[in-house]
């Protein structure tokens, strides 16, 4: 069984290049000041493009990560409440 992806975007870090883009529009489109947009899981006919993405963001705001690993918001709100 193949593992799910998902792109995470560190806003902070983010200059608004729009290579990530370029490379993977199935996912990633831009906003009116160009800073990304990301859709959905990536699929892994996309991962390859996606890894590309990832390698070519020159301030490394941009991660592949497993989807299993990123937090469900409901986990988030309970670690804010130190719990």
């Amino acid at each position: 069984m193949a593992v799910t992806r998902r792109l995470r975007l560190d806003r902070t870090a983010c200059a608004g290049h729009g290579l990530c883009a370029d490379l993977l529009p199935e996912r990633i489109s831009l906003d009116e000041w160009g800073f990304p947009i990301l859709s959905g899981d990536v699929p892994p006919r996309l991962a390859a493009h996606a890894r590309r993405a990832v390698r070519a963001c020159p301030v490394l705001a941009l991660r592949l990560v497993r989807a299993a690993d990123q937090p469900r918001p409901q986990d988030a709100r309970h670690r804010q409440r130190g719990g």
